[in-house]
Order: structure tokens, then sequence, then C-alpha cells
């Protein structure tokens, strides 16, 4: 029971704040879907790409916070002031090492949004007028990568310590400030313009300035466990370099396979009709709502793995592997059943959708109560236990040839080919998460995903 009280201690904090960010999402939708068709799908598809920018940042994240969590626990076992001292060094060199990379990942996408919106509105779609409304959502969204992506980043490496409470309190705080910002601005309400899904775009950049600030304040000034501070932005990172690039690096590649493959799904969806598109913006809120939870429990998988590693007790680790992959079938299934129950009620709330997005919707919503059984048991795993144990670079292979060599090609088959009813394009499009379902415990019952991993000055 202690073992179900510590994990969920660290997922139901974590699983509120993606219930926020989730919630925000599906207001965002509702706003602009009452602009009609056009709109939604513009704005939803313009998000494809900037979410191809957040999963690259979890990516960074989580691949920073199997090092966090590890040298944390390494640093609450410390036995001397040596072993506590370079575990508390390790802990800052990682945090200045993940910053760097994502400030310079930032960069790059805001430089492409600017640059190029079109091109990357016509990878999603051929529909000129969808590609007009798509440029005049990225317009304002150049600068929230910055904001967005040490949010996020900052936010993971804090919960790797135990620190879940306050990221809860500023997204709760980011949650406000955008319905605010997004009600008045889209609609023009209070004297203010009407700017359509400009003012989305818009509205969100600034609950992203006030949620950034607000996490980097604390991390830089009140933070008593990783003591990151302005100067620690200048440290000397050498040492660890190499551990960084060997555990931390593989994370960013896998999740950024991931954020291409899924991106490689929406251009599937979006080159087919508009009905679909539609479709695909209402269901995909909903698919992340039914699966906060197993988020949660994911991250607080790698992190308690990682603690419990960094304390030296193998034997638990494993224990707890087989744990949170019977967690995450339970997880899996009540989703499913969630998704089941009120599928009908959601796609209610879009009133100004057409009859043929609605019926699309929910061949959709069914395919989903398939998929996503498997999807959570295998993201608890991959994303959480294996992950913890260091296993980042055979995760990254995994990912790469359950998604290219299985999942895209039958969905492009599917989709474009064979002209199959949208329930088995979207499951053959997510097949690799049956595939690495069944691996994934394969890999468990191995004992090889626990790995060392050394502080840099050892």
């Amino acid at each position: 029971m202690s073992f179900y009280k510590k994990v969920f201690a660290l997922a139901l904090p974590i699983a509120l704040q993606s219930l926020i960010t989730i919630g925000v999402n599906m207001l965002d939708n509702i706003m602009v879907g009452s602009l009609g068709d056009t709109a939604l799908s513009a704005t939803s598809l313009a998000n494809s790409f900037i979410s191809v920018f957040q999963i690259f940042c979890m990516g960074l994240g989580m691949g920073a916070s199997v090092l966090v969590s590890r040298y944390w626990g390494m640093k609450l076992s410390a036995d001397n002031e040596a072993t506590s001292l370079d575990a508390s060094r390790a802990l800052k060199q990682t945090v200045c090492l993940m910053l760097r990379l994502n400030v310079t990942l930032a960069a790059f996408f805001a430089l492409a949004t600017l640059v190029m919106p079109g091109i990357i509105m016509r990878t999603y779609t051929d529909k000129e007028h969808i590609v007009a409304m798509g440029v005049s959502y990225f317009r304002y969204s150049v600068l929230t990568y910055f904001f967005v992506g040490i949010s996020l980043v900052v936010t993971i490496v804090l919960r790797s310590v135990g620190q879940v409470l306050y990221p809860l309190v500023v997204s709760i705080v980011a949650f406000l400030v955008n319905l605010s910002a997004n009600y008045i601005l889209i609609f023009g309400k209070f004297g203010a313009p009407k700017l359509g899904v400009a003012g989305a775009a818009l509205g969100t950049l600034i609950a992203r300035i006030v949620e950034c600030t607000l996490i980097m304040v604390y991390l830089l000034v009140f933070d008593t466990k990783i003591c990151f501070r302005v100067k620690d932005f200048f440290m000397n990172t050498k040492s660890l370099l190499r551990e960084y690039i060997r555990i931390s690096i593989p994370v960013l590649i896998s999740d950024g396979i991931l954020a291409i493959g899924t991106n490689s799904v929406a251009m599937v969806i979006g080159h087919l009709d508009e009905a679909f598109i539609t479709a695909n913006s209402i269901t995909s809120v909903t698919q992340q709502l039914s699966t906060v939870v197993i988020s949660g429990v994911s991250q607080a998988g790698a992190i308690v793995t990682g603690i419990t590693l960094g304390e030296g007790d193998r034997d638990r680790t494993m224990r707890q592997g087989y744990q949170f992959f019977r967690l995450g079938l339970l997880l899996g299934g009540l989703s499913a059943a969630f998704i089941y129950l009120f599928s009908d009620a959601i796609i209610g709330i879009y009133k100004n959708i057409t009859p043929e997005a609605m019926e699309t919707a929910k061949s959709l919503m069914l395919a989903i109560c398939v998929i996503i059984v498997f999807q959570g048991t295998n993201s608890i795993m991959t994303k959480g236990v294996l992950r913890g144990g260091g296993d980042t670079k055979i995760l990254m292979l995994a990912d790469n040839i359950f998604l290219w060599v299985l999942a895209i090609p039958l969905g492009i088959l599917a989709g474009f080919y064979l002209k199959l009813p949208a329930f088995w394009i979207y499951v053959l499009l997510k097949s690799d998460q049956i595939f690495k379902t069944v691996w994934s415990f394969l890999r468990l019952r191995s004992g090889k995903w626990i790995k060392k991993i050394s502080t840099g000055s050892t």
C-alpha cells in the first residue's frame, strides 16, 4: 500500500496539472469552434506543429529527469559529504545542460514559424482557406516557444525531486489567464479587437509568459533541493556532458521521433476530408483528457524508479516494475470505459460542426477505446519504469521500429489506398501501441533495462 501512496502522491498533482492544460486546449477548441469548421481545423493543425516542439521539450525534460531523480536518490542516501556534493553538482549540471538545449531548440522552431508559416501549414493540408487562417495563428505564436519550453522542462525537473504542488498552482494561474485572455481577444470583449484565431494564439502567449515567469522565479530564488541559481547558467558542465549525452539525448531523440510520427499522423488526417480533420480535433482533446492519470503515473514511474535505483535497491525496483505494469492495464481499461460512456456528451458540446464530422468523431472515439488500453500500459512502462531505469537507447530503437516500420505504413495504406473506414484508419495509425505493450513486458522480465549511471566524477 505504501508503494501506491508514493506513486499517487506524485502522480495526482501531475495529472491535475495535465488536466488543467488539457482543459485550456478544450476551451480553446470550443471557443474557436464557435467560429466554424475552418477556424477549428486551422488552429488544430497549427497546434500540431507547436505540439512537435512541446513533445521535444518533454523529451528533453524527461531525459534530464532520469538523471535528476537518480542523483536525488544518491543525495538522499549518501553516507558521506563527498558523495552528497558530487550528486548536488551533477544535479545542477543536468539542469544547466537542459536549459541551454531548450533555448536552442526554441530558437529553431520560432525561426521556422516566422520564416515559413505557409509551408508548414501546407504539410498538413492542401486546403488554402485553412492554410491562410493557420498562418494568422502562427503569426502570434513565434515567441510562445521560448516560454512554454522553459516552463515544461523546469516543471519536469522540479517534479523529479518531489516538488509537484507549486507547478500545479502555477498551472491554475496560467489557466485562468489563458481563459480570460482568449475570451477577450477571440470575441473582442471589453473594448479589445475581435481577433478570432489570432486572438487564441495571443491569449496563449500571454498565459505562457505568466507561467514561465512564476516557475523560473521559484527555481532561481526559492527552491532548496536543486538549488539552481542564476550564476549556475554559466557553470562548467564538461565533466557530465558524456553521461548526459548517453542517458538524456536518446530520450530527446525518442520523443522527437514520437513528435514527428504524431505529426505524420496529423498529415495523413489533414489530407483526408475536412470532416475527418474536425473530428480528429475533437477526439484528440478527449483522448488527452482520459489519459491524464496515466500520464501522471508514467512520470511518477520514472521518478520512483530513478530514486529507488539511486538508493541502490535493485530488487525493489524489479518488484515495482511489475506493479506499474498491472497498474497500466487497470488505468488503460478505466480510460477506455470513460471514453465509451462520455463520448456522445463530449461530441455534443461542439454545436457548429457538420453532421459528417460528428459521425466521424463517433467512429474515432470507438477506435480510441481500443487503443487506449495498450497506450496506457506501454506509456507507463516505456515513458516511466524502463526510462527511469536508464534504458534510453533501447527505448529509442523500439520507438523507431514500431512507429516507422509498422504503424505509419499501415495507416497510410489504410487511409490513402484501401480507403478504409475512419475506425480502422485510426487503429492502424496507432498500432505501434499494441506492439510496444507486448515488447515492454518482455523487456521488464529480462531485467536488462536497469543501467548504471555516474555523476561524471567517477
